[in-house]
C-alpha cells in the first residue's frame, strides 16, 4: 500500500498547527492584567466563589441531547438516498432507530431525564 498521501496530509496538518501556534505566540498581545483572570459572566460581577460543582444531570442531559442531535444528522443523508438503496436502507435505518429508542428507554428508566 502507498501511504505517501497519508503521510503528506499528516505532516501538513502538524506543520499548520505548529505554525498557527507559533504565529499566535509571536504576534499575540502580551499584556497581563489581574482583572483578566477574574471570572466574568454577562457583565455582572461575581459574588462568592465561581468554582461551584455542577450537578451531573446537566452533563448527562447534554450528552443525551448530542446523541439525539447526531441522530438527525444521520437521518437526513439516509432520507436523500433511501429510494436508491431500496430495502437495505429501510432495514439499516430501522436498526439504527431501534438502538436509539432502546438507549432513550434505558436513560428514561434510569431517571436521566428527571430533574430532582
Amino acid at each position: 500500500m502507498n501511504f505517501t498521501l497519508f503521510i503528506t496530509v499528516l505532516i501538513t496538518a502538524v506543520v499548520l498547527v505548529v505554525a498557527a501556534y507559533v504565529i499566535a505566540k509571536l504576534i499575540g498581545p502580551r499584556s497581563y492584567n489581574p482583572v483578566k483572570g477574574e471570572p466574568f459572566e454577562c457583565g455582572i460581577p461575581t459574588r462568592g466563589s465561581s468554582w461551584l460543582p455542577m450537578h451531573v444531570g446537566y452533563y448527562l442531559f447534554a450528552i443525551l441531547f448530542l446523541v439525539f442531535d447526531i441522530e438527525t444528522v444521520f437521518l437526513y443523508p439516509w432520507a436523500v438516498v433511501a429510494k436508491e438503496l431500496g430495502h437495505f436502507a429501510l432495514v439499516s435505518i430501522g436498526f439504527f432507530l431501534v438502538v436509539l429508542v432502546l438507549g432513550l428507554a434505558y436513560a428514561w428508566r434510569k431517571g436521566a431525564l428527571e430533574w430532582k
